[in-house]
């Protein structure tokens, strides 16, 4: 891949990781804060699992930089895929995942764990790993038409949601 064709798609796969972060918190907001606590628990498990899709996004981009080969298409890619795979290839980049699937995956996802600071840090580490894939020289990537009527049907289905708290 010539270093055109890896900022360009560093630059696609970056811009689409963001933008699941971005919904993530955009998703967290709505949950509501009550001290140390987020109010809502549907909230917080639907940002959590939003980051995390941010996170294999940003992580299915490095690992195709990195030449891994993906799974044939009868296999899922599992959590064991991306351990292996990464801590073969950088020890520090597995560890971050690891600590962002306990905490986003695990905690926030599916078992609802509501603390603020438990959250911050998981989404600190989801935007710790997709900077690994930030390019050097950001190339804005227009957004499609399919992709602005989805944004736009998103944003008035959680509006609709927390109206009618659904």
């Amino acid at each position: 891949m010539t270093p055109e064709e890896q900022n360009l798609f560093l630059s696609k796969w970056h811009a689409e990781a963001t933008r699941y972060m971005d919904n993530a918190e955009e998703t967290l907001k709505r949950a509501g804060r009550d001290g140390a606590q987020y109010i809502d628990a549907k909230y917080v498990k639907t940002a959590c699992g939003t980051a995390h899709c941010g996170v294999l996004i940003a992580l299915d981009a490095w690992l195709k930089l990195k030449d891994v080969p993906e799974p044939s298409k009868k296999k899922r890619k599992s959590i064991a895929y991306y351990t292996d795979n990464i801590a073969k290839i950088d020890k520090k980049m597995c560890d971050l995942l690891i600590e962002a699937y306990n905490i986003i995956h695990l905690s926030g996802y599916y078992d609802g764990v509501r603390s603020i600071k438990a959250i911050e840090a998981g989404f600190d580490i989801a935007y710790e790993i997709i900077d690994k894939i930030k390019p050097e020289n950001p190339i804005d990537v227009p957004e499609t038409r399919a992709d602005r009527v989805k944004r736009a049907l998103n944003r008035m289905l959680l509006s609709l949601a927390a109206t009618f708290r659904l």
